[in-house]
């Protein structure tokens, strides 16, 4: 006896009760510099790449510990997020040595702060963009 295939239909969604068809779909806004992924960075959009980048943009440097603190992570949390924004040259980390223990300071760079800024504009026309829709 071969086995029953369930097959489920599903409908489109019913035009709402305004009568109105819906509207077309709106694209999200290109960016300024041409391509339009470009104000899109995917590597500062993880919520502690972003956080980091942020907290540097507004200090001058801050400490492992101090960014630790901020964002409620693992040691190894931060640090591979943090390594992977120093491989992109979006922050620099300079290490020494404080009463014997170890001491790692970051700051953001001007690629790094050209970045954020662009991923912030990028973010803020898709904002201005939904709230027209």
């Amino acid at each position: 006896m071969a086995a029953k295939s369930s097959v489920i239909k599903r409908s489109e969604p019913a035009a709402p009760a305004s009568g109105k068809a819906p509207s077309k779909p709106v694209a999200v806004p290109r960016s300024p510099h041409g391509n339009e992924d470009a104000g899109f960075d995917r590597l500062i959009y993880e919520r502690v790449r972003l956080g980091i980048m942020s907290a540097l943009a507004m200090n001058e440097q801050l400490t492992f510990n101090e960014l630790k603190s901020l964002f409620d992570v693992s040691d190894g949390n931060l640090s591979a997020h943090a390594r992977k924004l120093e491989e992109a040259g979006y922050v620099v980390c300079t290490k020494s040595f404080e009463a014997r223990r170890p001491k790692s300071e970051y700051r953001i760079t001007q690629v790094g702060k050209k970045a954020l800024l662009r991923y912030l504009e990028h973010i803020e026309a898709v904002i201005k963009a939904t709230r027209r829709a």
